[in-house]
């Protein structure tokens, strides 16, 4: 089966003809054609594989991940004055206030880490998997049009909105190596580690994504309540301030936040320090834990997507 994509839509070919919203400027409405496999809409009952995590069916749905992430891609910057180069104001910008208020007025400690460099590290890692989840949240709600039309793996649709995310932190990862540089520290060669890093908080954003949106779709008061968590977890996490201020014996408790080791492990490669591989270990069995556990709650309730759109 084939369908015709758009940067907000997808239509099959049956369907009535696409046609550009009048309202957008010319020329800003691009379509692609995708062949997906033929499958029936599946509206209740049961969902075809119980495994959390179908691999198979998802390698077969690629071509449609791809141009779903490309479609978020798109939409996020759509009609921006500054475009992508949003991916490198916002973490620069909350940055110069972290430095401002907790280094200058506070005085918050970093481990002999220029300051800047320190909170960039921190909200780098934050920033993806912050955004990634936020944007899951409405990712099922929003694309109600299309589950109610065709059948594919739904959960595609939250993992498309954590890969769109990838273009930000690959900008602000150059931003930061280059302010690294600005501040004089020789970098090294466990700045190879970062793209490690990187994928392991790709896959603690997915996992956290496609429960939020599972229950977003379900209990649309969730929405409402994820910014407050979010804000909750980022003060739990050592963005601001080093692991090394909490007490030796609390110390165990903020390396259970799986953000910890990431975050940590993003410094240790910049400044090639010696890694907390307690840290690192809880945050990859974490990770990887919330994606199957969350895996199975969004198999189990994405069978009523459609009835509760």
């Amino acid at each position: 089966m084939r369908f015709i994509i758009n940067e907000s839509a997808l239509l099959t070919e049956s369907s009535a003809p696409a046609q550009k919203d009048s309202t957008l400027p010319e020329g800003s409405l691009h379509y692609s054609s995708v062949s997906l496999p033929d499958k029936p809409l599946i509206t209740g009952g049961k969902s075809g594989s119980r495994a959390p995590l179908n691999l198979r069916e998802i390698w077969e749905y690629r071509e449609l991940l791809y141009f779903l992430t490309w479609r978020d891609i798109k939409v996020r910057y759509k009609q921006t004055a500054m475009g992508a180069a949003w991916a490198i104001v916002q973490p620069l910008f909350t940055m110069l206030v972290f430095t401002l208020f907790f280094s200058i007025f506070v005085g918050v400690p970093s481990d002999g880490i220029p300051y800047p460099i320190f909170a960039y590290a921190g909200l780098l890692p934050w920033t993806f998997f912050a955004g990634a989840v936020s944007n899951c949240s409405n990712s099922i709600i929003g694309s109600a049009g299309l589950i109610t039309k065709v059948y594919f793996p739904r959960m595609l649709i939250p993992a498309a909105s954590v890969g769109a995310g990838l273009v930000d932190i690959l900008v602000a990862t150059v931003i930061l190596i280059a302010l690294t540089l600005l501040y004089g520290v020789t970098l090294s060669g466990s700045l190879v580690v970062i793209p490690l890093l990187t994928v392991l908080t790709m896959v603690l954003a997915l996992g956290a994504g496609i429960l939020i949106a599972a229950l977003t779709a379900r209990y649309r008061d969730v929405r409402h309540v994820l910014p407050f968590v979010l804000q909750l977890w980022m003060f739990a996490s050592p963005i601001i301030y080093p692991l090394s201020v909490v007490p030796e014996k609390w110390r165990w408790a903020l390396e259970l936040n799986p953000l910890t080791g990431i975050i940590e492990g993003f410094r240790s490669s910049l400044m090639g320090r010696a890694f907390n591989w307690r840290a690192l270990i809880v945050s990859s069995v974490v990770a990887l834990a919330l994606l199957i556990c969350s895996g199975f709650v969004f198999r189990r309730l994405e069978k009523s997507f459609a009835d509760v759109m």
